[in-house]
């Protein structure tokens, strides 16, 4: 999995509250092979018209929004059911972070797993950010894993993350490299409980 330290990119706001995993993806998609399409479909039903004609007035598809890496948005983003390919579709269209108040607990687990950085502002923040990217929509946005910092123009924000999911981020690493990493502390219970065992260990 790719690392996650610091990104300055655009940043596209989307403030709805309670933007679901079916908004996200919608179920239709979930047989998709996991190959790098899913960021054609993210937000499909919401960007896209019934004609398959993008929605002018959708964020993304706005000129200054849709090379965005970064999204802000309103509490509960990615609440409703647990579908990794949520995120699979955030990261192929190349989100690398969403800014909201709250996420959904499965949501922000999956999206560290997949090297996507779930930041959580207040809601006074949060709508700081919003309208601030709303006045200038060509603003850059610092996003600073180390620091845990937000930085937009004459804002700036820190931000909370749990603090195994930031470690995880941080070296890029995924379940096994979590695993590796007690490494040390698992060759130690071993040793130990070969000694102090030793006819539970086959000769």
């Amino acid at each position: 999995m790719e690392k996650f330290t610091r990104i300055a990119a655009s940043a596209c706001p989307l403030p709805a509250e309670n933007i679901d995993t079916d908004q996200i993806l919608p179920a239709r998609y979930l047989k998709l092979p996991r190959k790098g399409d899913h960021g054609k479909v993210l937000f499909r039903d919401l960007r896209f018209d019934e004609a398959d004609r993008e929605r002018p007035d959708f964020p993304l598809n706005r000129p200054c929004w849709r090379d965005a890496k970064i999204i802000v948005s309103g509490r509960n983003f990615g609440g409703g059911s647990s579908r990794e390919a949520a995120v699979y579709a955030l990261y192929d269209y190349g989100i690398r972070c969403v800014i909201a108040p709250s996420f959904g607990d499965i949501f922000s687990q999956n999206a560290t797993k997949n090297g996507l950085l779930t930041a959580v502002l207040s809601e006074a923040e949060t709508g700081a950010l919003v309208a601030a990217l709303t006045r200038e929509p060509t603003m850059a946005v610092t996003v600073d894993l180390v620091s845990q910092s937000i930085v937009c123009g004459e804002l700036q924000c820190q931000f909370t993350i749990d603090p195994a999911r930031r470690t995880r981020l941080l070296n890029g690493w995924d379940d096994f490299d979590v695993t590796h990493s007690f490494r040390e502390q698992i060759g130690e219970f071993k040793a130990a409980y070969r000694r102090a065992r030793p006819w539970a260990t086959p000769s």
